[in-house]
């Protein structure tokens, strides 16, 4: 009797080992969000890394550092140097923290991967030639900044019209941290467009530091110093909340007195697009996350990822939205996983002809 229990129990065993055994062995993802979790875009690019994590299997666990360098750093270290380590880390070269984080990883093992912002060329030049220094820096996915602070201001000017010769339209610019890629590439982007626009004046740019307090405060100023002002570029919606405040309370109208432009396509961004208030909106790269977590899922698969569009790659999410695509959005917000099938993504059994489809276009359909 006592034989045939030791067999039953054995059996179960081996039957239970079989069951957990998938998730025993889910990929375990560790992301570092530079934000908190009082900013709409990091948050909702969280909430779409786990839908993705979900859909694929895979087990995600995501740490803020409400924009504090220092703490990213720490988080790194501890998840790269302490006993429970992921296996892959995901994070972003937010004020140039990539190549310390590089640094962190060596011999831990751990498969490092970048989102958002990637290291700059100079950072690049330093670091010396890649997979042979790190092997386990295993690609990045970033979208086309630059391209997205063009088309803002493009779209803004095509928008307000044409003026008589001799005359000017005044342009203020909120930028976020001097220290960040991705406000320098759309900053870039934005004197791209203004060089092919001598009729447009930049008054001036200010670093509002992604915040909208900050940016409301130098917006008192710059609306008293620069009453003409008839075009606002804003690098992302956060700070364009704050600027079209201070603009209100020095008695003009949001969409009519002067027209606003941003990045980002949170609820509230969205909803002031429908309303009139925002003028020009461009978004889709709260996506970059959970993308990144099918490129993730095929590697961990054995799948050789650089076939199927390169290691490092420029995905152009950043598209000016306009008021049926940002209906649709609001919709899928609340849908589950967002509308979207992970798994059909896989480059899995895919010919090598194959391209990751991930767009904004990916998310309406």
């Amino acid at each position: 009797m006592l034989k045939f229990l030791c067999g039953v129990l054995l059996a179960l065993g081996t039957v239970m080992s079989m069951v957990m055994a998938p998730n025993a062995q889910a990929a375990s993802v560790l992301f570092l969000n530079p934000g908190n979790t009082t900013e709409a875009f990091w948050v909702s690019y969280s909430q779409f890394m786990h839908a993705a994590a979900r859909d694929l299997g895979m087990d995600l666990r995501i740490e803020y550092s409400d924009r504090n360098s220092d703490t990213t750093i720490r988080q790194a270290r501890e998840a790269l140097q302490g006993s429970k380590r992921p296996d892959y880390l995901v994070f972003v070269n937010e004020q140039y923290i990539a190549p310390e984080i590089l640094r962190l990883a060596q011999g831990s093992g751990v498969k490092l991967f970048i989102v958002n912002n990637a290291l700059t060329p100079d950072q690049m030049g330093l670091l010396g030639a890649r997979p042979g220094k790190y092997p386990d820096w295993i690609g990045s996915l970033v979208p086309n900044d630059e391209e997205g602070g063009y088309l803002m201001l493009k779209e803004l000017i095509r928008l307000h019209g044409p003026v008589p010769p001799g005359q000017f339209i005044d342009l203020l610019a909120f930028s976020g941290l001097k220290i960040t890629p991705s406000a320098q590439l759309r900053e870039r982007g934005m004197r791209r467009a203004l060089a092919e626009h001598p009729q447009v004046r930049l008054r001036q740019l200010v670093y509002g530091g992604w915040t909208r307090e900050r940016a409301y405060e130098q917006a008192r100023l710059l609306f008293k110093r620069y009453p003409q002002t008839s075009l606002v570029w804003t690098a992302n919606d956060e700070m364009a909340f704050g600027v079209m405040r201070a603009f209100e309370e020095s008695g003009g109208k949001p969409g009519k007195d002067a027209l606003f432009g941003t990045i980002n396509n949170s609820p509230a961004a969205l909803h002031a697009l429908l309303d009139n208030r925002l003028s020009v909106l461009l978004g889709g790269h709260f996506s970059l996350g959970g993308w990144a977590m099918v490129e993730l899922h095929d590697f961990d698969e054995g799948i050789d990822i650089s076939q199927y569009g390169g290691r490092d790659r420029q995905i152009p999410l950043l598209q000016v939205i306009d008021r049926a695509q940002a209906k649709r959005l609001l919709a899928m917000s609340t849908a589950a996983n967002f509308g979207v099938d992970f798994h059909k993504l896989s480059a899995k059994g895919q010919p090598t002809s194959y391209r990751y489809p991930f767009s904004l276009q990916t998310l309406m359909h």
